[in-house]
């Protein structure tokens, strides 16, 4: 039989509604009845009766190959699917049998289970799109609470992610990662099948369309925490719940590092190196994080973003920062202070810079390096900055 969704789903998450709920799927004849009342008796995830019924489950609902083919894995909560993580398991190239049966796989999906537009079986890369699009479509996913998309071809997949996430209200998603591997900007990437992608053709013309993009966040109420890693996925994240980001790359198709719909953000961490041609940020894209853009912002790292130098490094620009009276807490890359002044004394430069940071902790997660200064000259004012060298 299929997926029972004519009973109405409890909203709350009180226990006695979710027996009654419990009786009403037993009664139809769908095993997540008895599933249900197993965790309410306390069974754990691992119990392998309520892991029995829970494959039984996959099977009704026609589920059951993702779990066999490797790149879905999926914990199941009160006969719905709590978490769930994608990752492509590598064999799809022509003569290898994890191929065969993979698109074997996504024939039998796309032709039993509701999709979203046209996905090609016979090219190998729309296949990591079809088995995200119908797994995220299913009525199995409307309680997700965590999930994590980490896409291969997501020249294909990016796009439908976001679709069939935004086909139905997420009510309980809270954390989301969404992004493909990423080491150096402008980098080739390589698709399941080995071919070059070239990132560059998604400045200005995100990866994931933009209808899709500006669909998403509504349908994320609950969204808390996010993290994106790559580039150019999105023109933006419009969210004024999110309260945690993580950027690795250069998410946003304008090339710029930090959002401007985010209101909420109490903690953002940005990870950015130099790109293939050697180049670097400029230190004067901070000046895009504006207090009136992120008025709960507390926690801020750079522990992970290198910008082009400036005179004292990050610090100066920094210290200059109207939003660097709210934080609580900043992390930087490096504190690196070198004599390019003849009238200027690289300790002397940091020491006027320490009282701007006394009010939160400064974390340095590299090198501390101030020219010409004495060991205990240093370590004096390390300690007005809180930083001992043996504390980083």
């Amino acid at each position: 039989m299929g997926f029972v969704d004519e009973v109405p789903v409890p909203v709350s998450e009180d226990w006695a509604d979710w027996l009654v709920y419990a009786r009403a799927l037993s009664e139809a004849g769908d095993p997540r009845g008895e599933a249900i009342r197993l965790e309410h008796r306390g069974a754990p995830a691992d119990d392998p009766e309520l892991a029995a019924l829970y494959r039984q489950v996959e099977r009704d609902c026609g589920l059951d190959g993702l779990r066999a083919d490797g790149s879905w894995r999926l914990g199941w909560s009160r006969g719905f699917l709590d978490t769930a993580g994608f990752r492509l398991t590598e064999g799809t190239g022509p003569a290898d049998g994890t191929a065969r049966r993979r698109r074997a796989l996504v024939v039998r999906l796309l032709a039993e289970l509701p999709h979203g537009g046209d996905h090609d079986p016979d090219d190998p890369e729309q296949w990591e799109a079809a088995l995200v699009d119908v797994l995220l479509r299913h009525p199995a996913a409307g309680r997700l609470r965590t999930l994590e998309l980490r896409l291969t071809d997501h020249h294909h997949s990016a796009g439908r992610a976001a679709a069939a996430l935004a086909a139905r209200q997420r009510p309980r998603l809270a954390e989301l990662y969404l992004g493909h591997h990423y080491d150096t900007l402008f980098e080739l990437h390589r698709t399941s099948t080995g071919r070059p992608l070239e990132v560059e053709r998604y400045l200005h013309d995100p990866v994931v369309p933009h209808e899709a993009g500006r669909a998403l966040w509504p349908a994320l109420p609950a969204l808390r925490s996010l993290e994106l890693e790559g580039a150019f996925l999105f023109d933006d994240v419009v969210h004024e719940e999110l309260t945690h980001l993580r950027t690795r790359g250069a998410v946003f198709s304008d090339g710029s590092l930090f959002g401007t719909s985010t209101p909420g953000l109490v903690a953002l961490e940005v990870e950015i190196d130099d790109d293939v041609h050697g180049t670097v940020g400029s230190n004067l894209q901070l000046e895009e994080l504006a207090p009136a853009g992120y008025p709960r912002l507390r926690h801020l790292d750079l522990g992970a973003a290198t910008f082009e130098p400036e005179e004292a490094g990050d610090l100066v620009v920094l210290a200059e920062h109207p939003l660097l009276p709210q934080l609580e807490s900043l992390t930087v890359r490096e504190l690196v202070i070198e004599d390019t002044d003849a009238e200027r004394d690289p300790l002397a430069v940091l020491t006027a810079l320490a009282p701007r940071f006394a009010h939160l902790e400064l974390r340095v997660a590299g090198a501390i390096e101030v020219e010409g200064a004495e060991v205990g000259e240093l370590e004096r004012v390390l300690a007005a900055l809180g930083l001992a060298p043996d504390a980083r």
